[in-house]
């Protein structure tokens, strides 16, 4: 059995990487428990979710909740770098039992892997200086604030502003970053993630004044793998209620794990 998922392996990967359609390879929770491992597929390049520490191994939020995983079922946690393009390939090709990569919920990711509960989301809120009290988007009025153009932060903002909100646009979130940072301008729109790194060397300089949109990311599995699948909500629900998240959502973002996650199923 062991040699037929090998070649089921090379053959699926293969056909992911020619652009051809494969079955699923599930993990079996039985196969992975008598390993003693869990092949858990990771972002390495998406701060501070995902990151490669100074000795070059993976790090970051993902990374933490990863190892948790593998704790909870009682096996190591064996991280594998995997890339935006080619995390779901790995998934469904074997290659990888499970995914830990800042995947965010959608109907057309659902329509090839099998979520989890939320167990991380990023939000896109308005945040500037802590001097200036603004509880809602009628408070944007006469007020200037920087976004990163044609982007999600920059719709969220332009569909509540008010007329005579001045919105300043930059070619990216570093440039609207810096705009913050040196007084041109008093808020920006930006995302939790961008946000940690500020915050991180601004201390409470800059706090939020209100959420735009939000997104949820689940842990994915390969379609067939519901045992695997029952234990990791097990793990997820569990990670919540017990404050493992919060303290690791703490650690890397600032912040408990917002409840916008939380609240959801």
């Amino acid at each position: 059995m062991k040699l037929n998922r090998r070649i089921f392996t090379t053959l699926a990967a293969g056909a992911f990487a020619a652009g051809l359609a494969a079955p699923a390879l599930a993990a079996e929770l039985e196969d992975i428990e008598s390993a003693g491992a869990v092949k858990i597929g990771m972002l390495v390049d998406f701060p501070p979710f995902g990151i490669l520490d100074t000795s070059g191994n993976p790090d970051g939020y993902d990374a933490d909740v990863a190892k948790a995983l593998g704790e909870y079922l009682g096996v190591t946690a064996q991280i594998v770098p995997v890339t935006g393009p080619n995390r779901i390939p790995y998934l469904l090709s074997g290659q990888v039992d499970v995914l830990v990569a800042s995947l965010g919920i959608t109907e057309e990711r659902a329509q090839k892997v099998d979520f989890s509960i939320p167990y991380a989301g990023i939000s896109i809120a308005v945040y500037g200086d802590s001097s200036l009290e603004i509880g809602d988007a009628g408070g944007l009025e006469g007020q200037s604030i920087a976004v990163a153009r044609a982007s999600t932060q920059d719709t969220g903002v332009s569909e509540v502003a008010p007329d005579g909100t001045d919105i300043r646009r930059f070619d990216d979130d570093a440039s609207a970053v810096q705009a913050l940072m040196s007084g041109q301008v008093k808020l920006i729109g930006a995302s939790n993630v961008v946000m940690s790194q500020i915050t991180d060397s601004t201390g409470d300089r800059f706090d939020k004044k209100f959420d735009l949109s939000s997104q949820v990311q689940g842990i994915a599995v390969a379609p067939g793998s519901d045992a695997l699948l029952e234990k990791v909500n097990a793990f997820v629900s569990d990670a919540r209620d017990d404050g493992t998240l919060d303290e690791i959502h703490e650690k890397w973002l600032g912040e408990p794990l917002p409840d916008f996650v939380k609240e959801a199923e």
